[in-house]
């Protein structure tokens, strides 16, 4: 006689219930991205892929945080999995970015720090954006200016001051990440950001911060008195 076949729709159902009931709260991490993936591969059993992709990016931020390709690299991966993670990344940077542009940048700074560390502080390599305001501190856009390699992002004066002029922006503020989750300001973090105030101020355009994101936690170069 053959074995039963494994309970994968009851397992589901009991996910669904904790869900449910419970909120997030009620699923490990694994369950979570399990519970996930089963809405995108219904016939499978998806807690041995939720492991590995938890074991591989180092948790629930590097999951969702990775891209596209390096999570279609995990065995048992394809586009459509990898589509599930990334619309929920994107569907919950978009609540994020709402909640930071609700009112003035330096009226709802914790919304903003959480919008910026969930996109990119599980980056693995560095990114450099560019958040313009305008004379009441709202935001107005938030650019990309460089991806760059695992320890380095070209940061250009020239366009930074180009952009914001064009924006028509009264400020702006300076963000990117650092890797290794070290948010400590490099020597050049620090050069960087004071060329790019003295080039602002000739102008009329203020740099209210330069932020560096890090797994571990984000420094303002402002409050450290770097700026």
């Amino acid at each position: 006689m053959s074995a039963p076949l494994p309970d994968h729709a009851g397992h589901r159902a009991r996910l669904r219930q904790r869900l449910i009931e419970q909120g997030g709260d009620g699923l490990l991490d694994y369950e979570l991205i399990e519970y996930l993936l089963t809405l995108a591969i219904p016939r499978r059993d998806t807690k041995p892929l939720a492991k590995a992709l938890l074991a591989e990016f180092g948790g629930v931020g590097g999951v969702f945080s990775a891209d596209a390709e390096a999570l279609m690299r995990i065995p048992g991966m394809g586009e459509t999995t990898a589509a599930a993670i990334k619309i929920v990344q994107a569907a919950a940077l978009r609540l994020l970015q709402v909640e930071a542009k609700a009112q003035p940048v330096l009226a709802s700074w914790q919304a903003l720090i959480d919008y910026l560390h969930a996109d990119m502080a599980h980056r693995g390599t560095e990114r450099v954006r560019v958040l313009h305001l305008n004379t009441r501190n709202m935001l107005i856009r938030d650019e990309v200016m460089s991806d760059g390699s695992i320890d380095e992002a070209a940061v250009y004066v020239r366009e930074v001051i180009r952009r914001a002029i064009d924006l028509g922006s009264a400020a702006i503020i300076l963000v990117h990440n650092h890797p290794s989750g070290d948010p400590s300001p490099s020597r050049a973090d620090i050069d960087i950001t004071r060329k790019v105030a003295e080039a602002g101020r000739r102008l009329n355009i203020a740099l209210h911060d330069h932020i560096i994101i890090g797994a571990n936690g984000h420094s303002s170069l402002r409050a450290m008195g770097l700026l």
